[in-house]
């Protein structure tokens, strides 16, 4: 399946939503048709009792019956989810982001996290004060979308807890982030997480971690690696997250970026007003968004 939010004809609020071959299922009011009782917002979708069983039935009718389903050309993605408990993010966890930093490679996943007032959708503005930072910089990630509550959970079943996968850029203010010496501000300035376009469950993908990641700006590539460069696994990071403190259904966890920042590049790139970021994952889609100064 593959799942998001969605501005929907006749509702003021983004929607959770199932795309189709036929189009969008509004899964709520499908569920309710169906007899099925299904939230709006994909963050307490996934905390939804059997989510994935009713999401199916949702689809089907709509499916089958051609209500509460709407044309792609009449939605407009937003952010595939919003309001997470908690937004993860792994650092230095590709060997040759690490490389390139001259840093030495972590025995453990370095933990870090962004603000869910952060997330912004497809298509948003990533807006900062050139006043507050003027090294602004982009991050291709895969992110990993928790299902089910986790806690303490072995590596060997850790991925039965992701819901699924999405594309995510972890923008960074790099002169904040080096200046503060620890990276939440740094990280989290408001609509410094991108995500998405949709959410892409488990069954869709071959191998989560052999699959093309990049980042363009302004066209140009930038970043061009494959998740096989993982240092830490999917499965390592949700386990070991889970050993410290309880994953809720709808936490987000940023699993690292690969090399080819603008911040380590010679010449040093650096983001500015009116530039534009691509960042996408294979089987998952692209997302872009456009720079703006604020004043």
């Amino acid at each position: 399946m593959k799942l998001g939010q969605f501005e929907l004809p006749d509702h003021t609020a983004a929607r959770a939503g199932a795309i189709t071959e036929d189009g969008v299922v509004d899964l709520a009011d499908a569920g309710e048709q169906a007899g099925v009782a299904l939230p709006s917002e994909t963050c307490e979708l996934f905390d939804v009792w059997n989510w994935r069983e009713k999401v199916e039935l949702a689809v089907k009718y709509a499916t089958e019956t051609g209500e509460a389903i709407h044309a792609r050309e009449d939605v407009t993605a937003t952010a595939p989810i919003t309001d997470p408990q908690k937004v993860i993010a792994i650092g230095l966890n590709y060997m040759d982001h690490a490389d390139e930093g001259n840093m030495d490679l972590p025995g453990s996943p370095l933990i870090f996290s962004k603000f869910p007032q952060a997330i912004v959708g497809p298509n948003d503005a990533v807006e900062w004060d050139p006043e507050l930072t003027a090294e602004v910089d982009y991050e291709a990630e895969l992110v990993a979308v928790i299902g089910d509550r986790a806690r303490n959970v072995d590596v060997d079943e850790a991925l039965e807890y992701v819901a699924g996968y999405t594309v995510g850029n972890d923008v960074s203010a790099r002169d904040l982030q080096m200046s503060d010496e620890q990276w939440v501000r740094g990280k989290s300035l408001d609509t410094f997480a991108p995500l998405g376009p949709h959410i892409v469950t488990p069954e869709e993908l071959d191998d989560v971690e052999s699959l093309d990641i990049w980042t363009e700006v302004n066209g140009e590539r930038l970043q061009d690696a494959n998740t096989e460069q993982l240092i830490f696994s999917i499965a390592e990071l949700v386990s070991f997250c889970s050993e410290a403190f309880t994953l809720e259904p709808g936490d987000v966890i940023f699993t690292g970026t690969p090399d080819g920042v603008g911040y380590f590049r010679d010449p040093r790139i650096t983001l500015d007003d009116g530039d534009t970021m691509t960042v996408a994952v294979e089987g998952i889609g692209e997302l872009t968004n456009e720079c703006r100064h604020t004043e």
